[in-house]
């Protein structure tokens, strides 16, 4: 029940995503922005964790999630270590993420072909 959950939780985010594209004049760029800003503002009020627990991966995989998870470690650093956990507690959070998505980038570039959509 877990994995269908999971599936219509993160579904129903990027069905929002697509919506936004389709119907505004949201570019991606935006549409990315603000749902990693919601993550944060919905970690910050106590929304997102109930949803995490809920849903698993269905929520901490898209971007919401990502701001979540930036807002979660900012919040544990700065208990941790005060104000200079304000800067560097985000960045740690999702460290292992950001080197991920940076490491298969860069695999991806190395064994793709690039050219001209046309």
């Amino acid at each position: 029940m877990q994995y269908l959950w999971s599936f219509l939780v993160g579904g129903a985010i990027c069905v929002v995503g697509q919506i936004l594209l389709d119907f505004t004049k949201m570019t991606p760029a935006r549409v990315l922005v603000s749902f990693v800003t919601l993550g944060v503002v919905l970690g910050a009020v106590g929304v997102y964790q109930p949803l995490v627990d809920f849903a698993g991966a269905g929520a901490t995989v898209p971007l919401t999630g990502f701001g979540y998870l930036m807002a979660k470690g900012t919040r544990e650093a700065v208990q941790e270590k005060g104000l200079l956990g304000a800067f560097s507690g985000g960045l740690t959070a999702g460290a292992a993420g950001i080197a991920a998505a940076v490491f298969f980038g860069y695999l991806a570039a190395l064994f793709s072909k690039s050219g001209d959509k046309s």
